[in-house]
Protein backbone atom coordinates (compact mmCIF):
# COMPACT_ATOMS: atom_id res chain seq x y z
CA UNK A 1 0.00 0.00 0.00
CA UNK A 2 1.23 3.08 -1.20
CA UNK A 3 1.55 6.35 1.79
CA UNK A 4 0.65 9.10 -0.60
CA UNK A 5 -2.97 9.62 -0.49
CA UNK A 6 -2.64 9.13 3.14
CA UNK A 7 -0.28 12.30 3.36
CA UNK A 8 -2.98 14.67 2.40
CA UNK A 9 -4.10 14.20 5.94
CA UNK A 10 -0.70 15.87 7.35
CA UNK A 11 -1.16 18.53 4.74
CA UNK A 12 -4.12 19.59 5.68
CA UNK A 13 -2.89 19.48 9.11
CA UNK A 14 -0.51 21.74 8.37
CA UNK A 15 -2.97 24.01 6.46
CA UNK A 16 -5.33 24.03 9.13
CA UNK A 17 -2.69 24.86 11.75
CA UNK A 18 -1.32 27.73 9.81
CA UNK A 19 -4.90 29.43 9.82
CA UNK A 20 -5.25 29.17 13.44
CA UNK A 21 -2.21 30.94 13.97
CA UNK A 22 -3.21 34.10 11.75
CA UNK A 23 -6.53 34.04 13.50
CA UNK A 24 -5.56 33.98 16.83
CA UNK A 25 -2.20 32.66 18.32
CA UNK A 26 -2.21 29.63 20.96
CA UNK A 27 -1.43 30.12 23.90
CA UNK A 28 1.58 28.43 25.31
CA UNK A 29 0.46 26.80 27.92
CA UNK A 30 -2.06 25.00 25.09
CA UNK A 31 0.61 24.56 22.09
CA UNK A 32 2.93 22.77 25.37
CA UNK A 33 0.56 20.35 25.94
CA UNK A 34 -0.13 19.44 22.14
CA UNK A 35 3.60 18.80 21.69
CA UNK A 36 3.64 16.52 24.80
CA UNK A 37 0.31 15.17 23.31
CA UNK A 38 1.94 14.31 19.86
CA UNK A 39 4.96 13.25 21.47
CA UNK A 40 3.27 10.64 23.22
CA UNK A 41 1.58 9.64 20.11
CA UNK A 42 4.73 9.68 17.94
CA UNK A 43 6.85 7.51 20.50
CA UNK A 44 3.97 4.53 20.76
CA UNK A 45 3.71 4.59 16.83
CA UNK A 46 7.63 3.98 16.63
CA UNK A 47 7.90 1.85 19.70
CA UNK A 48 4.46 -0.50 18.70
CA UNK A 49 4.56 -0.40 15.16
CA UNK A 50 7.89 0.31 13.63
CA UNK A 51 10.07 -1.32 15.85
CA UNK A 52 8.31 -4.93 15.62
CA UNK A 53 9.04 -4.94 12.30
CA UNK A 54 12.55 -3.43 12.28
CA UNK A 55 13.54 -6.40 14.59
CA UNK A 56 11.75 -9.40 12.67
CA UNK A 57 14.11 -8.52 9.75
CA UNK A 58 16.21 -10.12 11.88
CA UNK A 59 19.69 -8.31 10.39
CA UNK A 60 22.11 -6.97 13.22
CA UNK A 61 24.45 -5.30 11.13
CA UNK A 62 21.04 -3.79 8.80
CA UNK A 63 19.85 -2.57 11.89
CA UNK A 64 23.23 -0.81 12.94
CA UNK A 65 24.04 0.82 9.62
CA UNK A 66 20.72 1.91 9.02
CA UNK A 67 20.67 3.35 12.82
CA UNK A 68 24.01 5.02 12.59
CA UNK A 69 23.01 6.59 9.76
CA UNK A 70 19.64 8.18 11.47
CA UNK A 71 21.63 9.39 14.12
CA UNK A 72 24.28 11.09 11.93
CA UNK A 73 21.83 12.20 9.69
CA UNK A 74 19.24 13.77 12.36
CA UNK A 75 22.87 14.98 14.54
CA UNK A 76 23.86 17.11 11.50
CA UNK A 77 20.34 18.56 10.81
CA UNK A 78 20.20 20.00 14.40
CA UNK A 79 23.82 21.00 13.56
CA UNK A 80 22.33 22.94 10.56
CA UNK A 81 19.06 24.33 12.48
CA UNK A 82 21.48 26.41 14.88
CA UNK A 83 23.62 27.51 12.41
CA UNK A 84 21.54 29.48 9.94
CA UNK A 85 19.06 31.77 11.67
CA UNK A 86 15.96 33.52 10.55
CA UNK A 87 13.05 33.12 8.80
CA UNK A 88 14.67 31.34 6.10
CA UNK A 89 16.87 29.25 8.54
CA UNK A 90 13.47 28.19 10.30
CA UNK A 91 11.93 27.40 6.61
CA UNK A 92 14.50 25.02 6.07
CA UNK A 93 15.05 23.45 9.17
CA UNK A 94 11.17 22.59 9.24
CA UNK A 95 11.08 21.54 5.60
CA UNK A 96 13.76 19.43 5.78
CA UNK A 97 11.77 17.65 8.85
CA UNK A 98 8.81 17.61 7.21
CA UNK A 99 10.38 15.67 4.23
CA UNK A 100 12.06 13.19 6.71
CA UNK A 101 8.96 12.65 8.18
CA UNK A 102 7.21 12.19 5.00
CA UNK A 103 10.18 9.44 3.82
CA UNK A 104 9.78 8.08 7.60
CA UNK A 105 5.70 7.91 7.13
CA UNK A 106 6.75 5.95 3.52
CA UNK A 107 8.71 3.25 5.64
CA UNK A 108 5.92 2.52 7.76
CA UNK A 109 3.27 1.53 5.03
CA UNK A 110 6.01 -0.52 3.46
CA UNK A 111 6.15 -2.13 6.98
CA UNK A 112 2.98 -2.61 6.90
CA UNK A 113 -0.92 -1.22 6.22
CA UNK A 114 -1.58 -0.74 10.01
CA UNK A 115 1.77 0.72 10.93
CA UNK A 116 1.16 3.13 8.01
CA UNK A 117 -1.94 4.40 9.02
CA UNK A 118 -1.04 4.77 13.08
CA UNK A 119 1.81 6.74 12.18
CA UNK A 120 -0.06 9.10 9.75
CA UNK A 121 -2.29 10.12 12.56
CA UNK A 122 1.12 10.47 14.71
CA UNK A 123 2.18 12.86 12.14
CA UNK A 124 -0.48 14.44 11.27
CA UNK A 125 -0.54 15.61 15.14
CA UNK A 126 2.90 16.86 14.63
CA UNK A 127 2.89 19.14 11.45
CA UNK A 128 -0.35 20.50 13.17
CA UNK A 129 2.38 22.12 15.64
CA UNK A 130 4.70 22.77 13.07
CA UNK A 131 2.38 24.80 11.20
CA UNK A 132 1.50 27.41 13.92
CA UNK A 133 5.13 27.50 14.61
CA UNK A 134 6.24 28.23 10.89
CA UNK A 135 3.14 30.77 10.92
CA UNK A 136 4.37 32.09 14.10
CA UNK A 137 7.75 32.70 12.71
CA UNK A 138 6.87 34.27 9.11
CA UNK A 139 4.10 36.61 10.69
CA UNK A 140 7.46 38.68 11.98
CA UNK A 141 8.41 39.43 8.00
CA UNK A 142 5.67 38.56 5.84
CA UNK A 143 2.52 41.12 6.94
CA UNK A 144 0.20 39.04 4.29
CA UNK A 145 -1.80 36.61 6.36
CA UNK A 146 -2.87 35.21 2.97
CA UNK A 147 1.24 34.66 1.97
CA UNK A 148 1.88 32.76 5.44
CA UNK A 149 -0.74 30.36 4.86
CA UNK A 150 0.45 29.96 1.45
CA UNK A 151 3.93 29.58 2.47
CA UNK A 152 3.48 26.95 5.42
CA UNK A 153 1.04 25.22 3.32
CA UNK A 154 3.33 24.91 0.14
CA UNK A 155 6.21 23.85 3.08
CA UNK A 156 3.96 21.01 3.97
CA UNK A 157 3.80 19.93 0.44
CA UNK A 158 7.44 18.18 0.97
CA UNK A 159 5.39 15.05 3.14
CA UNK A 160 4.18 13.49 -0.29
CA UNK A 161 7.55 14.43 -1.27
CA UNK A 162 9.05 12.49 0.86
CA UNK A 163 6.68 9.84 1.28
CA UNK A 164 7.52 9.22 -2.26
CA UNK A 165 10.78 8.67 -1.99
CA UNK A 166 10.28 5.71 -0.16
CA UNK A 167 8.18 4.40 -2.77
CA UNK A 168 11.05 2.51 -4.40
CA UNK A 169 12.62 0.86 -1.15
CA UNK A 170 9.50 -1.73 -1.34
CA UNK A 171 11.20 -3.46 -3.90
CA UNK A 172 14.56 -3.85 -2.21
CA UNK A 173 15.44 -6.82 -0.62
CA UNK A 174 14.45 -7.21 2.78
CA UNK A 175 17.53 -7.03 4.75
CA UNK A 176 17.81 -3.26 3.05
CA UNK A 177 14.24 -2.70 4.19
CA UNK A 178 15.68 -3.37 7.76
CA UNK A 179 17.91 -1.01 7.64
CA UNK A 180 15.79 1.71 6.38
CA UNK A 181 13.12 0.86 9.00
CA UNK A 182 16.21 1.41 11.39
CA UNK A 183 16.62 4.85 9.98
CA UNK A 184 12.89 5.96 10.32
CA UNK A 185 12.54 4.32 14.03
CA UNK A 186 15.76 6.79 14.96
CA UNK A 187 14.21 9.92 13.05
CA UNK A 188 11.16 9.16 15.25
CA UNK A 189 12.82 9.18 18.54
CA UNK A 190 14.89 12.07 17.53
CA UNK A 191 11.73 13.86 16.85
CA UNK A 192 10.15 12.90 20.07
CA UNK A 193 13.32 13.55 22.18
CA UNK A 194 15.19 16.52 21.05
CA UNK A 195 12.25 18.40 19.38
CA UNK A 196 8.77 17.73 20.69
CA UNK A 197 9.52 17.56 24.38
CA UNK A 198 12.36 19.97 24.35
CA UNK A 199 10.03 22.86 22.96
CA UNK A 200 7.39 21.49 25.35
CA UNK A 201 9.66 22.07 28.60
CA UNK A 202 10.75 25.71 27.39
CA UNK A 203 6.84 26.82 27.58
CA UNK A 204 5.05 26.90 31.00
CA UNK A 205 4.24 23.07 32.03
CA UNK A 206 1.92 21.30 34.85
CA UNK A 207 1.38 17.84 35.82
CA UNK A 208 -1.42 17.95 33.64
CA UNK A 209 0.26 19.48 30.40
CA UNK A 210 2.80 16.57 31.26
CA UNK A 211 0.20 13.98 31.28
CA UNK A 212 -0.73 14.48 27.93
CA UNK A 213 2.78 12.69 26.57
CA UNK A 214 0.92 9.50 28.36
CA UNK A 215 -2.81 10.34 26.95
CA UNK A 216 -1.11 10.40 23.54
CA UNK A 217 0.64 6.99 23.97
CA UNK A 218 -2.21 5.21 25.55
CA UNK A 219 -4.67 6.97 22.94
CA UNK A 220 -2.42 5.16 20.11
CA UNK A 221 -2.22 1.61 21.73
CA UNK A 222 -5.97 1.36 22.46
CA UNK A 223 -6.03 2.61 18.61
CA UNK A 224 -3.86 -0.19 17.61
CA UNK A 225 -5.75 -3.10 19.79
CA UNK A 226 -9.25 -1.60 18.41
CA UNK A 227 -8.12 -2.14 14.85
CA UNK A 228 -5.67 -5.32 15.31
Amino acid sequence: MTALPYTIMPVVAVFIGAVVAVLRKPGPALTSAIQHLAAGVVFAAAAVEILPQEMHGASPLATLIGGALGVVAMLSLKSIEGRIGGPLGMLGAVGTDILIDGLVLGLAFIAGAKAGLLLTIALTLEVLFLGVTVTEGLGESVQSKVKVVAITTAIGLLMPLGALLATPVALFPPVVITGFLSFGLIALLYLVTEELLVEAHQKPDSPLISAMFFVGFLSLLLLEEVIA
